[in-house]
């Protein structure tokens, strides 16, 4: 049974709603592991979050339970009835192999381990498609040891344009995400594989803001300036340079109101979604922390 808004477990309401905000600030799924995914969306609906970042992973929402369709419709009535948007994540590091994260992924050598991962992303196109998610998120995962770049670059681009065979057709964009320790860590090469499908209308960058100032050479806002034209979602957490560890606002070495303000100037549309993967432990208390700094950061960088 769906509940209404405002019933949090915890007693507290943060009240109705600020104004809409220029910026529309998420929460990933990731980050709540320990709680029911029907109750991560009513405690960052009372929060006072946009939407979430819904990751498909073994415990909020798994992509091969045979239960899926059903599952899928409830969930569908639940982010109506909590006024909640979503984007898709398919990061989840073991939901293909419980030995070696991000295994397989559009480079493995065997053509069948390949299509498993093709097989995740359709599934979670049609998942998109019903839960009214505009994009599904990708990324490359590390190359096989040894593989020749040109080869892996091949294969990545003719896996994304399988996928977005699957997709395109059903309004679903594909947001690649750069991250540190993978074939496609930057937003350069994020572009140069946008190039090799083609220039691609449905093919996307999702821009992580830490990971931009874990392993890019250029500042992080001339990163971002560098995706805007291609930009769908922003995944925002601190971090230090060299180091890929998602951390809470403050705890690191970004500056975030001069990131907002630009981001608000772009007119970006889609959410940008806090991914603090360590902090599921208390994490009610973590994303409320987040998003006071985020709208406290907005206000002082425009």
């Amino acid at each position: 049974m769906v509940e209404a808004p405002g019933h949090g477990g915890d007693g507290q309401d943060s009240g109705p709603r600020p104004s809409a905000a220029p910026l529309r600030f998420g929460y990933g799924t990731n980050g709540f592991t320990d709680h029911r995914l029907e109750d991560v969306v009513w405690v960052l609906a009372d929060l006072g979050y946009d939407g979430l970042a819904l990751t498909l992973d073994q415990g909020h929402l798994d992509p091969y339970s045979d239960a899926l369709p059903r599952r899928v419709s409830h969930i569908a009535r639940l982010l109506n009835a909590a006024g909640m948007t979503v984007t898709i994540e398919t990061g989840a590091p073991y939901l293909l192999d419980p030995w070696r994260p991000h295994h397989p992924n559009l480079m493995s050598e065997a053509r069948e381990d390949r299509e498993v991962r093709i097989d995740l992303l359709r599934r979670a196109s049609w998942i998109a498609q019903e839960l009214g998610s505009p994009t599904v998120q990708l990324a490359s995962g590390p190359a096989p040891a040894g593989l020749d770049e040109e080869i892996a670059w091949r294969r990545l681009a003719a896996g994304c344009e399988t996928v977005l065979e699957h997709a395109a057709p059903r309004g679903i964009t594909l947001g690649f995400e750069p991250e540190p320790d993978t074939f496609v860590d930057t937003v350069t090469r994020c572009l140069r594989l946008r190039d090799l499908l083609g220039g691609h209308e449905r093919f996307a960058i999702t821009f992580d803001v830490g990971h931009a100032h874990c392993v890019e050479d250029a500042p992080v806002l001339d990163c971002l300036r560098l995706a805007e034209p291609h930009l769908v979602n922003v995944r925002i957490e601190d971090m230090v340079r060299g180091v890929h560890r998602h951390l809470e606002f403050g705890l690191g070495e970004i500056d975030f109101p001069p990131l907002l303000a630009e981001l608000a100037a772009m007119g970006h549309q889609g959410l940008v979604s806090v991914e603090i993967q360590e902090g599921s432990a208390a994490a009610p208390d973590v994303a409320r922390r987040c998003l006071d700094f985020l709208r406290s950061s907005l206000t002082n960088g425009t």
